[in-house]
């Protein structure tokens, strides 16, 4: 029998689609919580889409109605992408190529009326942490609020009223690196920013080399549309990070990724979910897409060949509710822009349904934790 890779694989849910198996609806159920009505985009949206080759989708997450309070409806948006040139050119001509790609997808983002926009992990650059070389992946680092890429999104955010967070490589006043994230609000003014507090040590993900743990703890953002939170990347496989944002307020907590198949894809569907219900928020979990080539090779230290490739970067990006519901996957291997349409007022029918942090008995596990911290 003839195998398929998994870069030729569409995304779970086209295979789906095409297997003859009975009680699909009930697969569905299980794998998605509840099949979620699709939001309506209107036909030229979904051609201009077409023209820039974005996988285009939308759902709508909903909220029973209350006589004491008025539905809390918001629109939220999370990209997808690819590089634009190869990893060999200036970094000036890839940054600047992002820029153009990315405009094009915001610009759709705000025709289909989204309020909160999620760009994926170090976006204006190729994920080069995998190389340990310094030059020139180090010279991708801008500073905030100054650098070119954040007065880019400014403009954008303030022409839309659009909040846009952009997870960029941060250069601060001292030169120190870090993996942040720039939370822009609807009028172009820079809120705040979030810096990635786990730093992967595994597989090719060699990031330690290039900066350190974030000390920016867990702000969440009161922003004009929902308060927010940003828990990048590899900090998704601890679970005390999500909860930290859920107990500081968050109703929507975004997860933007760079992570490759062969590493996490069996984890990737399970995780942001998994923090949704047991938080109970929003999650928005955001992965690139694409596999990048290096000028030069680099080992993992593990006894295997040196190659110039970290691996292919999967995509299916995916959006979960605190009820347990979640969208479906954007494409393995194509730009996408993936919308949703929720009412936060699910956040608090949830709490009220099934009381995790009422039960949560946190003074019990403090007590342990801070045993626990004590030196040996």
């Amino acid at each position: 029998m003839a195998t398929t890779s998994g870069q030729d694989i569409q995304s779970l849910e086209h295979i789906l689609e095409k297997m003859d198996i009975n009680n699909k609806e009930y697969v569905t159920k299980l794998l998605y919580g509840k099949n979620l009505e699709k939001l309506i985009i209107p036909a030229d949206i979904l051609e201009n889409a077409e023209k820039i080759d974005i996988d285009l989708q939308g759902y709508i997450f909903k909220a029973k109605s209350e006589s004491t309070r008025i539905s809390n409806i918001v629109r939220v948006g999370a990209v997808q992408n690819q590089i634009v040139l190869p990893t060999t050119d200036s970094v000036a001509d890839q940054i600047l190529a992002l820029h153009n790609r990315i405009k094009h997808i915001i610009e759709i983002a705000a025709s289909c009326e989204v309020n909160i926009l999620c760009l994926q992990e170090t976006w204006t650059m190729p994920f080069a942490f995998c190389t340990r070389e310094k030059i020139p992946w180090c010279e991708f680092a801008e500073h905030i609020p100054n650098g070119l890429t954040t007065q880019f999104l400014k403009k954008l955010a303030k022409l839309y009223k659009m909040v846009i967070i952009s997870p960029i490589l941060e250069r601060d006043e001292k030169d120190v690196i870090w993996n942040t994230a720039v939370v822009i609000d609807q009028d172009g003014n820079v809120m705040g920013k979030c810096r990635k507090n786990h730093i992967p040590r595994v597989s090719d993900f060699n990031e330690s080399t290039y900066y350190m743990e974030g000390n920016t703890g867990h702000p969440v953002f009161d922003t004009k549309y929902g308060k927010i939170g940003v828990n990048i990347c590899y900090c998704r496989h601890h679970p005390l990070s999500w909860l930290i944002y859920g107990l500081e307020g968050a109703q929507i907590v975004f997860n933007p990724c760079a992570t490759v198949d062969g590493l996490s894809e069996t984890m990737w569907p399970i995780e942001a979910r998994n923090a949704a219900i047991a938080n109970s928020y929003f999650t928005v979990a955001i992965n690139r897409v694409g596999t990048e080539v290096f000028p030069n090779e680099f080992t993992s230290g593990d006894g295997k060949p040196a190659h110039r490739e970290l691996g292919h970067f999967y995509g299916s990006s995916y959006i979960s509710g605190p009820d347990g519901s979640r969208t479906k996957g954007l494409s393995r291997s194509k730009d996408g822009l993936l919308i949703a349409e929720m009412d936060l007022n699910l956040c608090r029918q949830v709490k009220d349904a099934w009381g995790f942090l009422m039960t949560s008995r946190l003074d019990m596990y403090v007590k342990k934790l801070h045993e626990l911290c004590q030196p040996v």
